[in-house]
């Protein structure tokens, strides 16, 4: 399987791994926490999972993320 991630999602991602929450990642990016989930719905789905906990996974298992 073949992912691209934008930039934004990648960082989104990695922000989620250190354990930040929506607001806290929509407050260091300088965005709506609405954009922050609406990246996170897009990766799910691009993904083909449920949950982020399960893209987590996923994007490190396609080594696009890393703990």
């Amino acid at each position: 399987m073949n992912i691209i991630l934008i930039p934004r999602e990648k960082e989104i991602f990695h922000l989620l791994v250190k354990n930040y929450s929506t607001k806290d990642i929509a407050r260091k990016l300088n965005i709506s926490e609405k954009t922050v989930r609406n990246h996170i719905s897009n990766v799910i789905q691009k993904l083909g999972v449920k949950s982020r906990i399960q893209a987590v996974f996923e994007l490190i298992r396609l080594k696009e993320l890393q703990l």
